[in-house]
């Protein structure tokens, strides 16, 4: 980048430079051509006054070779002419400078000469008798102008290129030394600093990239602690039914187990395998709804006929335990997808209905609001400690482990619940007494962009 500026810059001064070089030599050009008409005026002037007093006597004794001398009669024949035979030279009349020393005494001009093949400068004064003596010499070209100065040039032209060098040298280490300290873990010390003021934007650009890679620095190492915690409980949940499993299987193997024990063995069996089944069930759904819910179908669906159907999957379940199951509200359609819902409403009856006391109550309502589709489970169960709150929505969970390794849960339906709100854009609200019971409500919007 260095490199780069210094070039730039010395690339700019050059050109600054070599611009205002042939902008100072066509104003000298220009001056001295101005000299040169001026000079050309007074010649003009004197060779009149010695033209009037001597006639053409004078003119032929005129031994100055730099200047050319014509004498033009008042009807424009050439009458004399210093480097020319008059003779066969064309009529002057119309010649500008001739035209307008009959009509003021005096012209000048600038042009190209056919004759001499050379660019003139022309002064021409009216004599007394009538007649105009015309004065003209080379016009100096810009190029012989400039070789007069060939040494000066070649000086001045050192000299820039020298202190270009160095202006440029200098201006790209000023530009980018500060650039060079720019600690780019920690842009925003730098912001508001008068020598990077010019690029506040890209520091302030740099802080917002720097404080979104830290948080997605952060969120990753979160996520990779979770996949690891995740791994680790679904092991240890996983381990404790297949040793029961196993050393259910090698008592029997090994005839240890006596015959009327064989059916208790063969239950436990059931259930740990049952247990194991229902885990990998809950870890499979889960899995899915982490990948945002590409793999449902998205429809209009009616939330409470969703919570009807799981309400009568666990009715049966509720009855066993003597727990009252109940369904109220209205019809509420929304947009979403109908397994994740379900998923929701079972899992939070199902926990109520596990963690609720024998006689207990959970009630289930749907509600139907002008934007959102709500829903709501309230059971008369044991109660959340407020500590505890914050955490339920954890995998692998649980307030009271030995409770649910009695009533048989995964410690994943309430991961499910939130992960299922997530997609459907839901809030989710917990209110809970401890011995008194807890709510779950949430708000489904009818329209989400899931």
């Amino acid at each position: 980048m260095n490199s780069k500026i210094f070039r730039s810059i010395l690339l700019v001064s050059l050109i600054v430079f070599l611009s205002s070089l042939l902008f100072i030599m066509g104003s000298l050009h220009s001056y001295f051509t101005s000299v040169q008409q001026n000079q050309l005026k007074i010649e003009a002037q004197l060779a009149a006054a010695g033209v009037s007093l001597l006639g053409e006597e004078y003119l032929k004794n005129f031994d100055e070779e730099s200047f050319r001398l014509t004498w033009i009669a008042e009807d424009g024949t050439v009458l004399y002419d210093n480097k020319s035979p008059s003779g066969g030279m064309e009529n002057h009349l119309e010649r500008e400078e001739i035209k307008e020393a009959f009509e003021s005494g005096y012209g000048e001009s600038k042009r190209y000469s056919d004759t001499l093949s050379e660019r003139l400068l022309y002064s021409a004064t009216l004599l007394p008798d009538g007649s105009v003596l015309r004065v003209s010499n080379a016009q100096s070209a810009i190029w012989l102008l400039m070789l007069g100065f060939t040494h000066q040039i070649i000086l001045v032209i050192g000299i820039a290129l020298v202190l270009s060098l160095i202006l440029a040298f200098q201006l790209s280490k000023r530009i980018t030394e500060p650039i060079n300290r720019i600690d780019p873990n920690e842009p925003e010390q730098y912001i508001g600093k008068e020598e990077y003021k010019e690029i506040e934007p890209l520091l302030e650009r740099m802080d917002q990239l720097q404080k979104k890679a830290k948080k997605n620095q952060a969120e990753l190492e979160n996520m990779s602690k979770i996949r690891q915690d995740f791994t680790a409980n679904v092991s240890h949940e996983l381990k404790t039914p297949l040793q029961a499993i196993s050393g259910c299987a090698e008592l029997l193997e090994q005839g240890m187990v006596k015959e009327e024990d064989i059916p208790a063995f063969a239950g436990k069996i059931r259930m740990e395998s049952q247990r194991m089944t229902n885990l990998v069930e809950d870890i499979i759904h889960l899995t899915e709804l982490d990948s945002g819910g590409r793999d449902y179908r998205r429809e209009i669906v009616d939330l409470k006929r969703v919570a009807e159907n799981a309400v009568s999957s666990l009715r049966p379940i509720a009855e066993e335990r003597g727990i009252q199951l109940t369904l109220v509200g209205e019809s509420a359609e929304m947009m979403g997808f109908p397994d994740v819902l379900y998923s929701i409403v079972f899992n939070l009856c199902d926990n109520a209905i596990k963690y609720n006391r024998s006689g207990g109550k959970v009630e289930v309502r749907v509600e139907n609001g002008p934007s959102f589709a709500s829903l709501s489970v309230k059971d008369t169960g044991i109660g959340i400690p407020e500590e505890c709150r914050e955490r339920i929505f954890e995998r692998f969970y649980r307030i009271d482990k030995s409770r649910s390794k009695e009533v048989g849960g995964t410690g994943l339906g309430l991961s499910i619940v939130k992960h299922g709100a997530i997609i459907h854009d839901a809030t989710v609200q917990v209110e809970s007494v401890p011995d008194c019971g807890t709510e779950f409500f949430l708000d489904f919007p009818k329209a989400f962009s899931g």
